[in-house]
């Protein structure tokens, strides 16, 4: 059994489900933990499994599986730790007792995500079973070896069935040569566009559907998160990863433009075969405009139709010219336009570690759609960009005035994209011009100032800590006051294109302590944070809010958040609420915290509406830290209902 560290995280561990022992001494609160019984992959794997009781502070065996990204995370105390809330990420995992479930192999070596072992076959070998065991075809529960994870990211199960889909493609038995042998398929009237009728007869839609029986086709249908549900259910399998070729070069890429990007590639019979092709002709035209490379953007395709699944993922190919490869390679699947399942499947999916997720990048989907989609787009898209991902629409040939019954969700683009400005849609009368649109398409992708879903309350705000240094506080006070900053300060994505901080102290005078701009790391700043020296003096509040709005938030960026934390012990000496409204009415947003002394009339002056929201009352300093997932929580609350236009 692997042995992992404290500080390790779920999401650095490639593999979808392993067994690992931990060692002693987890239990501390460096090791940070978010969520209750499901957590955020951030979390320390080993403190997770302690705050769940599996373990405790002494070690031991435990079991982890990845399941997708949830909503929301709720913070609890249990087991002697403290987990934080959190409004959502992007991947989960379960810990449960280390005993192997039945059927299944478990790595002895464990893989991560900075690993550069990855596609050595001594590492691959030295984990596979037997040639007999991994070609077993009636094991129906998935094996998480090394070796399933070189082939592809996340490993398929095999079955019984004989349905090619499920299987690794027979040279002898390609998609388009079964086309042109099968029989005629019925047309559906009334329910889509059905374009280039000659070639739909020789495109059946029969040929293509997975087998009912099938564990990929029925894990399509089940959208709800269930316990014991792992990656291996979600049907997450493509021909490019069981059978991955090498790069023939790896590119820098455009390094203006860092992005992980997938195209939602519509592959329904409506289109019809020439306009699958000039739609394939355009992908590869905007992943030459792009600049595709490992420091640049990086491009994965999903088609959908009945069902949605991956071409390849964003770790497949990092150069233009293998991708554009690859994307003429690409067969359609036929079916309807089930854009709603498809954005389910890629929020669920396709953007995790394990595929090529690099975290810092923006995570951007553009969905291509003929006509309009057969299902329901408004539920699983508000769930994605929940997600922090940024939803573009290209519709094509939208529907004539006779056609538009047959819509099931009409303005179906303003309830799935970010915003509703335009900025995040682009329609094209027809697919023979859809080639004036790469550049435009790429330069609002690549504007990553502009990509609000990737905004969130962790990463989107200059958050600006005003702190009374008074007399009443005290040497011992004023370093706990310190340590509930630099508590609220570890919660957020610090850089100087994400979260950044910045601190001022005040008595009847004020000291500019760092600027927004001094740091750029968490560490940086927390170090910073350590090493501001108590003043004493009087309590200036008014003059110290003042101070901030013209010293920190007057130098804030126009994308981000003004977040201005107050943290006072008494009465100010000077009028509080000019000051405040004054920095109201400039956008900045006011928490205000008060101890002890503090007046409650001041401290709902200087919050912003509601006070009950953005005030805080504690009775004594040590008191202060049990107000911090509070704080963080109403920040996101806020963040999150901003209107979409």
């Amino acid at each position: 059994v692997p042995q992992i560290d404290c500080d390790v995280k779920a999401g650095k561990i490639i593999n979808p489900e392993f067994i690992a022992k931990c060692p002693p001494g987890c239990q501390d609160v460096k090791y940070r933990v978010y969520g209750t019984d499901i957590y955020a992959s951030f979390s320390s794997v080993c403190n997770a499994a302690i705050h769940s009781g599996i373990i405790d502070n002494t070690g031991g065996k435990i079991l982890v599986q990845k399941v997708a990204g949830h909503s929301g995370y709720r913070g609890s105390f249990s087991n002697g730790v403290r987990s934080l809330s959190l409004p959502r990420w992007r991947e989960s995992f379960l810990v449960s007792e280390g005993k192997p479930r039945k059927g299944v192999t478990y790595p002895s070596t464990l893989e991560y995500s900075s690993s550069k072992t990855v596609t050595h076959p001594a590492t691959v070998m030295c984990h596979i079973p037997t040639g007999d065991t991994v070609r077993k075809e009636h094991q129906t529960t998935p094996v998480p070896t090394p070796a399933t994870q070189k082939a592809t990211t996340t490993p398929t199960p095999t079955t019984t069935t004989t349905d090619p889909s499920t299987t690794v493609p027979q040279p002898t038995t390609t998609p388009a040569a079964t086309r042109t042998t099968a029989a005629p398929a019925k047309t559906r009237p009334g329910l889509h566009r059905v374009r280039d009728m000659d070639t739909q007869r020789q495109e059946p839609v029969a040929t293509f559907q997975r087998a009912a029986s099938s564990p990929v086709h029925l894990a399509m249908e089940i959208d709800s998160w269930k316990p014991g549900l792992s990656l291996f259910d979600t049907g997450f399998s493509t021909k490019e990863e069981l059978n991955p070729k090498p790069l023939e070069s790896i590119s820098q890429g455009n390094q203006n433009c860092k992005v992980d990007l997938s195209f939602l590639m519509d592959g329904s019979w409506s289109i019809g075969k020439r306009r699958f092709q000039l739609q394939k002709r355009f992908l590869g035209n905007v992943a030459q405009a792009l600049g595709i490379g490992s420091a640049g953007p990086l491009m994965g395709i999903v088609q959908y139709g009945d069902d949605p699944s991956t071409e390849f993922n964003l770790k497949t190919y990092a150069n233009s010219k293998d991708l554009r490869n690859a994307i003429e390679k690409i067969q359609q699947k036929g079916g309807l336009s089930n854009v709603g399942k498809a954005l389910s499947f890629v929020n669920k999916n396709f953007f995790l570690d394990a595929n090529g997720n690099r975290g810092g990048a923006p995570n951007v989907v553009v969905v291509m759609v003929d006509g309009w989609p057969t299902d329901r787009v408004e539920e699983a898209s508000r769930l994605a960009r929940e997600s922090g991902i940024n939803i573009f629409f290209v519709t094509v040939e939208a529907a004539a005035q006779s056609e538009k019954q047959n819509v099931m969700e009409p303005n179906f683009v303003d309830k799935a994209v970010c915003r509703t400005n335009g900025f995040y849609s682009i329609n094209v009368p027809s697919w023979f011009s859809l080639h004036k649109v790469v550049q435009p398409l790429v330069k609002r992708v690549c504007d990553t100032d502009r990509l609000a879903c990737s905004k969130t309350c962790l990463n989107a705000a200059d958050i600006g800590f005003v702190i009374d240094g008074s007399s009443s506080v005290g040497t011992g006070n004023f370093r706990t006051v310190l340590q509930f900053v630099a508590n609220i300060s570890k919660e957020f994505e610090i850089s100087d294109t994400d979260t950044r901080i910045g601190a001022v102290q005040y008595t009847y005078e004020q000291r500019l302590e760092f600027s927004f701009d001094k740091y750029s790391t968490k560490q940086d700043v927390l170090n910073a944070i350590k090493r501001i020296s108590y003043w004493s003096g009087g309590t200036s509040t008014g003059a110290a809010i003042s101070y901030a709005s013209e010293q920190l938030f007057s130098k804030s960026k126009p994308n981000k958040r003004k977040i201005m934390i107050l943290i006072t012990d008494g009465r100010s000496y000077d009028d509080v609420s000019v000051p405040a409204m004054a920095a109201h009415q400039n956008g900045v947003i006011a928490y205000s915290i008060g101890v002890a002394w503090a007046a409650p009339d001041e401290l709902e002056a200087i919050a912003s509406d509601p006070a009950k929201e953005h005030s805080f009352f504690v009775d004594e300093f040590d008191n202060l830290y049990r107000y911090v997932n509070q704080l963080i929580q109403n920040i996101c609350t806020e963040f999150n209902s901003q209107p979409r236009n």
